[in-house]
């Protein structure tokens, strides 16, 4: 097994701060599985990236970046060149998860039914409603529900409030599923359980994923067995269809809100999350230590099953 490990930590998106809780946290359970760990704060210096990288050369990069150029393939495209080891998703799954509407159309061909969306530019929403309310409006290419606005029937205010969308942004406008909001982690080809997350107001935005108390975790999540069967093969399907490594977890929605004579309800995938959160607070260690595996094993397994893909 290899025992020194870099982890990659910070970054330069909108997820900066978390990337550096999941380091740490990361690095730590790592180095009481007995690895020799070294932490790198990634910024913009690409040189200074790589001088890490090489003194001293690590076994196995352990990826802890999130959002823009850590989780879009850029970072693994580098270790690619570099032929260093890393772990969770490779170049092409995680571009492809990176953007949602593809996301969408791959999985789609697999059997996994997402709500209706289109892709428009910020400029486009000053032309008139792009759907029938209620919808969804949330960057294409970003995570942790950055930027997500959520249209109700009825809502005055101006679509770009409380945004910071810039001019040029694609962005995904899907139409809004009532319901409960579930999540399904995936370790190699096992789906591990479903959590729901009720948020204790609003929806699960940026704020209620990291700050503690702001949302209630389900797990295992009090479903019918049919709809807990369909979500975690869903989360395989989705998985599977991008061609993701090591770890990945996917976000649903359960719309049992016309429930009657005995009718399940409707599933809704969401997207998949290549570079799952890994703090105290985040749902792949919460569910993998529901199946009695601590953290230190998650981190332990991650890292050992680390690859290049090219």
């Amino acid at each position: 097994m290899s025992r020194k490990v870099a982890v990659l930590k910070g970054g330069t998106s909108a997820e900066r701060e978390v990337s550096l809780v999941s380091g740490a946290a990361c690095a730590a359970a790592l180095r009481e599985a007995g690895f020799k760990v070294t932490e790198i704060d990634v910024t913009n210096d690409v040189g200074a990236l790589l001088d890490a990288l090489s003194k001293p050369r690590p076994d196995v990069v352990f990826n802890a970046l999130h959002g823009r150029w850590g989780e879009d393939g850029c970072i693994q495209g580098l270790l690619e060149l570099l032929r260093r080891p890393y772990t969770h998703s490779g170049v092409m799954a995680s571009a492809i998860a990176m953007d949602k509407q593809m996301t969408k159309h791959l999985v789609a061909a697999h059997g996994v039914t997402s709500p209706e969306g289109i892709v428009v530019r910020r400029a486009d929403l000053l032309k008139g409603e792009p759907m029938e309310r209620p919808y969804v409006i949330k960057p294409l290419r970003e995570g942790s529900s950055v930027g997500v606005r959520i249209v109700p029937v009825g809502d005055n205010r101006p679509l770009f409030e409380g945004t910071d969308w810039a001019e040029s942004d694609d962005l995904l406008v899907e139409r809004f599923i009532e319901g409960r909001e579930l999540t399904v982690s995936v370790m190699g080809d096992r789906p591990l359980a479903v959590t729901e997350i009720r948020p204790r107001q609003g929806f699960y935005d940026y704020a209620a994923k990291y700050t503690d108390g702001k949302a209630d975790h389900l797990v295992p999540a009090p479903l019918p067995k049919s709809v807990t069967a369909a979500a975690l093969d869903s989360a395989r399907r989705a998985h599977e269809a991008l061609g993701c490594r090591g770890v990945s977890r996917s976000d649903f929605r359960y719309d049992d809100t016309r429930v009657k004579n005995g009718d399940a309800g409707e599933l809704y995938f969401l997207e998949v999350n290549t570079q799952p959160g890994m703090t105290p607070l985040s749902l792949v260690p919460e569910q993998a230590a529901h199946l009695g595996i601590s953290f230190s094993q998650l981190c332990t397994w991650i890292v050992e099953n680390a690859a290049c893909d090219s």
